[in-house]
């Protein structure tokens, strides 16, 4: 029961991705509808138009970003995932209720506020799943946001754009109601002083009363956790307090300073982050429909995104299962030379047509389950598990900010790069990438499957702090 009432929560703050991935998408069902004269909106959108209406969700993500880690530590992990569920909301009221290019544009924007989501659902699932599924749950990111965008893809194949539009928002009020289900993370009520609600949060979610010695265990791992000791001179060890003596707080600047090992993940999870944009398979998700009838001409567009959309969704779940059983370095290794492999072929197949397009439409795929077990699910679990409390929020966020303006830059360039390079030439940035992924992570990731943040510390920490892990 303990398993299910975890899964059971992790699967309705996830859902919160599925309609961030249903939103995210949605430019790719009506990019060519707005840009043609049959548009439903009062005029036909100008080519700087279309661009920002798969962009400018990035842009938003950037500015609004500083500031959820104040939303994240003031409300805390629930109540900021229902703020942002019903800002979803909001975005599908604008696109139901006016039909203005203007209004469209600040329906994007709006929806790119809830970009944080990506950030905050891990943090949450890592705060109150035990160590053994934790990877496997917050991997849900992914798998639901692949499920949001076949639901985008269907909708936009089969629906007229008004009946999309009203069961999309249909879709997302569901999604704000079920968060009222979840309880808030142990982790956060110990911080805010709520000792008696952190405990029996942690006796729900591992169904036993809260007198029993798991809880009491949980609660002092948690003040442990909250009172971590920077040793001055070896600043790299960072060693948790036995006792419980209250320390001196630092500020998140002061803190980086004494902590090497919290600036080594630092710089660790901004490459990941990078990798997560620089693979290149966010420009599939955004530009499907035109992309997929320029690569694979032979099939309807149609058919092809939700094609892809359920390999995201399979690949996801091979993403939950991999991540315990290989860990998170190998997987992010193995899946990025794949990857690298899969777009050398396509870009070859795209520039030469050396085979049938089908064989397009399979690099494709395996490209997307490549991705998606690796960079695009491990980047969002690393962060959620390599920083102390401390700085969980301000080092989670900045990553998640220079991973937004990265989608910016990249979405906003790829139609002009097309034009200039072929589609074909694309794909072999991306496979360049997706190497150098390997190499690094090979050489400075460290592995942080069942491990609790304490040690994880350590394996950031000098070689020879890391001998005694």
């Amino acid at each position: 029961m303990a398993i299910i009432n975890q899964v059971l929560a992790s699967g309705v703050v996830s859902y919160l991705c599925m309609t961030m991935g249903i939103m995210y998408t949605w430019p790719s069902s009506v990019l060519v509808l707005f840009g043609s004269a049959n548009t439903t909106l009062n005029r036909v959108m100008t080519e700087t138009e279309l661009s920002l209406l798969g962009s400018l969700s990035s842009i938003s993500a950037v500015i609004t970003i500083p500031f959820s880690g104040y939303i994240l530590d003031r409300l805390g992990r629930k109540y900021t995932c229902i703020v942002f569920s019903i800002l979803q909301l909001s975005s599908w009221v604008i696109v139901v209720a006016f039909k203005t290019v203007e209004a469209v544009l600040i329906s994007i924007l709006v929806s790119g506020i809830t970009s944080c989501t990506l950030l905050v659902i891990p943090l949450y699932i890592g705060e109150f799943c035990q160590e053994s599924i934790r990877g496997a749950m917050a991997s849900g990111v992914m798998m639901f946001f692949g499920i949001g965008m076949l639901i985008s893809y269907l909708l936009g194949g089969l629906v007229e754009y008004q009946t999309m539009n009203y069961t999309c928002m249909t879709i997302t009020i569901i999604g704000v109601l079920l968060l009222f289900y979840v309880k808030e993370s142990p982790l956060m009520l110990l911080k805010k002083g709520f000792e008696k609600e952190a405990a029996k949060t942690i006796a729900h979610y591992r169904s036993v009363p809260e007198t029993s010695k798991e809880v009491q265990e949980e609660m002092a791992n948690l003040r442990r956790i909250l009172n971590p000791e920077l040793d001055d001179a070896t600043p790299e060890e960072e060693k948790l307090k036995p006792e419980l003596e209250p320390v001196q707080k630092l500020s998140v600047l002061q803190f980086l300073k004494k902590s090497r090992s919290s600036r080594r993940a630092l710089f660790v999870c901004f490459v990941l982050s990078s990798a997560t944009v620089f693979q290149g398979l966010v420009v599939v998700q955004v530009y499907a429909q035109p992309l997929f009838e320029e690569a694979i001409p032979s099939m309807s567009a149609t058919l092809s995104s939700v094609i892809f959309a359920l390999v995201t969704v399979v690949a996801g779940f091979i993403a939950a299962y991999l991540v315990e059983a290989l860990g998170r370095q190998s997987l992010m290794i193995y899946s990025s030379i794949l990857a690298a492999i899969c777009c050398v072929l396509l870009g070859t197949q795209i520039q030469f047509k050396w085979g049938p397009y089908w064989i397009a439409a399979l690099f494709i795929y395996l490209y997307c389950i490549a991705y998606t077990v690796g960079a695009g699910t491990i980047p969002y679990i690393y962060n959620a598990e390599v920083f102390l409390p401390e700085i969980k929020s301000f080092a989670s966020i900045i990553s998640l900010e220079w991973m937004f303006l990265c989608f910016f830059v990249v979405l906003y360039i790829f139609n002009p790069l097309v034009n200039s390079i072929g589609l074909g030439g694309i794909f072999y940035i991306f496979a360049g990438v997706c190497a150098l992924t390997a190499l690094f992570c090979k050489l400075f990731m460290p592995e942080t499957k069942g491990l609790t943040v304490d040690v994880i510390q350590l394996k950031f920490a000098a070689p020879r702090s890391r001998n005694k892990v």
